[in-house]
C-alpha cells in the first residue's frame, strides 16, 4: 500500500509531510526491531533535517535501534560537524535528545566494509546492457545492513546522468556498494552517454542496479521525495518498486525545463553544496542537451578549489575526454577505475576521437580556484572567476546566452530534440 502526496504546482507544508509520513510509516511493524535508515550526504538537496525529526518522532519509541548510514558512494566522509548541520541538530541535542541515535559514514575505502551478496553472471549482464557488455559483476554491499531488521531508504529523486533518475535502489548501488557495481554501472552509463540517459526512467543502468538490489534478502522500505531546494514537492513512502516510479513521474514534471532553442554559452552557477568538480560537474550534465554544437558551458564556482577529493590523483593522470577517446585506446585505460573514466566523459560531453584528434562537441570551462595550469593538464578550459559577474549574464537568451543561477538539479531539454 502506498501513501503519497505531491504536485509540481505547490510546496508541501511540514504538517502535510508529517501526515504522509505518519500514514506510510504506520504500516511498518518496527516494534523491538533494529532499524537502519540510509540517507544522502550533503551533496543532495532536501530537508533531511525534517525527515530526521519525523523518523525519530514516529519510530524511536517503537524501535530497539534507530540508526543512520550516509550513502556516500565514493564521496568524502562527512565530519561530525557537517553531519550535525545535515541533520539540523546541535552537538548538545545529539548527546541528549538523540543520544541513542548513531550516524555512520559509509567507509567505501575499506575492504572490510563489505559483504559479497553474489554475482550477476555475464549472460544476464549481456541482456541487461543490451549487448554492450558480457562479464560477471560481483555484488558487494556494506555488511552493516545485516546488523538490522529493517532498512529504510530515504532520499530525493532527480534526473541523473548515470542512471536516468536518482534515488530508490541507487542508495544501495552505488550509495553503499563495493567498487565493482559502481564502476560497471557508471561506465555502462558513460558508453550509452549522459546525453541519452539523463531524465529517462527506464535505462540499462537502472536495470543493473535493480538486479543487484534484488539480492538484498531483508525488509526494505522507501521514502522517496521530490524537492525544489529545501521545499518539498512530494513524498512517497512505501514499497520501493511502487513509490520510486511515482517520485520519478513528479520529478520529471518538476526538474525538467523544456526550452525552444539551444545556447552557444551557458553560465552554470554552482551552489556551495558542491565542493569539488566531481560533484559540481552537474553544471554540465544537466545543461548538455541544450548547448549548441561548438558552444561552451562555464562552471562558475569560486568556492571550489579541488577537482575531486576522492579521485583527483587519477583524474590528473587521465584528464577529461570524450567517450571515444577511451574506447579507441582501451588498452591504455581499461585498468583505470571505470567510475572515474565515466565521470571524465560525462563532464567532457559528447564528441569524437579520430586519427589521434579529439573533437568535443562542447567546450567545458572552469571558473573556480583551480589553476589555469591544472585545468590545462586535465584538458578543461580556464576562466578567472573574478572576471565574471553573473548579473551580466541575465536576460540574454535572445543572444544565445543562458544564466543558470542554481545549477546542478534542473535538467534542460529541447522541445524538439535534434536528429
Amino acid at each position: 500500500m502506498t501513501t503519497g502526496n505531491g504536485s509540481e504546482s505547490r510546496f508541501m507544508t511540514d504538517a502535510e509531510v508529517r501526515s504522509v509520513m505518519q500514514a506510510g510509516l504506520g504500516k511498518l511493524d518496527v516494534a523491538g526491531k533494529r532499524v537502519l535508515i540510509i540517507i544522502p550526504d550533503g551533496t543532495r538537496s532536501g530537508p533531511i533535517d525534517l525527515f530526521f525529526r519525523l523518523f525519530h518522532e514516529l519510530l524511536a519509541d517503537q524501535a530497539a535501534a534507530l540508526d543512520y548510514l550516509i550513502a556516500l558512494g565514493t564521496h568524502q566522509p562527512m565530519t561530525e560537524e557537517a553531519i550535525h548541520r545535515h541533520l539540523g541538530v546541535t552537538a548538545e541535542e545529539m548527546a541528549t535528545t538523540y543520544t541513542n541515535v548513531h550516524v555512520f559514514n559509509h567507509h567505501w575505502e575499506k575492504p572490510e566494509t563489505f559483504a559479497t551478496l553474489g554475482i550477476i553472471p555475464a549472460s544476464e549482464i549481456e541482456t541487461l546492457s543490451g549487448g554492450l557488455f558480457s562479464q560477471d559483476v560481483p555484488v558487494r554491499l556494506n555488511k552493516m545492513i545485516f546488523e538490522y531488521d529493517q532498512i529504510i531508504v530515504c532520499g530525493p529523486v532527480f534526473p541523473h546522468e548515470v542512471a536516468g533518475f536518482s534515488g530508490g535502489n541507487k542508495y544501495f548501488f552505488p550509495g553503499i556498494s563495493g567498487s565493482e557495481v559502481i564502476d560497471f554501472t557508471h561506465w555502462l552509463g558513460a558508453v550509452i552517454t549522459n546525453y541519452k540517459i539523463i531524465g529517462t526512467q527506464s535505462t540499462p543502468v537502472r536495470d543493473v542496479i535493480n538486479r543487484a538490489a534484488a539480492m538484498i534478502d531483508m525488509p526494505v522500505f522507501a521514502v522517496c521525495f521530490v524537492v525544489l531546494g529545501d521545499n518539498v514537492v512530494g513524498v512517497f513512502p512505501g514499497e520501493m518498486n511502487e513509490v520510486w516510479p511515482q517520485a520519478v513521474e513528479l520529478s520529471s514534471q518538476t526538474h525538467i525545463k523544456w526550452v525552444d532553442r539551444s545556447y552557444k554559452q551557458v553560465l552554470s552557477v554552482m551552489p556551495d553544496l558542491y565542493d569539488d568538480i566531481w560533484t559540481g560537474a552537474k553544471g554540465m550534465y544537466k545543461m548538455e542537451p541544450v548547448i549548441a554544437d561548438g558552444g561552451e558551458v562555464i562552471i562558475y564556482a569560486p568556492h571550489i578549489s579541488e577537482i575531486s577529493y576522492s579521485h583527483g590523483r587519477i583524474l590528473d593522470e587521465v584528464g577529461y575526454h570524450v567517450r571515444d577517446y577511451f574506447l579507441k585506446q582501451w588498452d591504455r585505460f581499461s585498468d583505470k577505475p571505470w567510475g572515474v573514466l565515466a565521470h571524465s566523459t560525462h563532464l567532457k560531453g559528447m564528441g569524437a576521437y579520430e586519427n589521434g584528434v579529439e573533437r568535443p562537441r562542447v567546450q567545458v570551462t572552469l571558473a573556480t580556484q583551480i589553476s589555469p595550469e591544472r585545468c590545462a593538464q586535465v584538458a578543461l578550459g580556464y576562466r578567472d572567476p573574478a572576471t565574471i559577474n553573473p548579473e551580466d549574464w541575465a536576460n540574454r537568451e535572445d543572444e544565445g546566452i543562458l544564466l543558470v543561477p542554481h545549477a546542478g538539479e534542473m535538467l534542460y531539454r529541447m522541445k524538439a530534440e535534434p536528429d
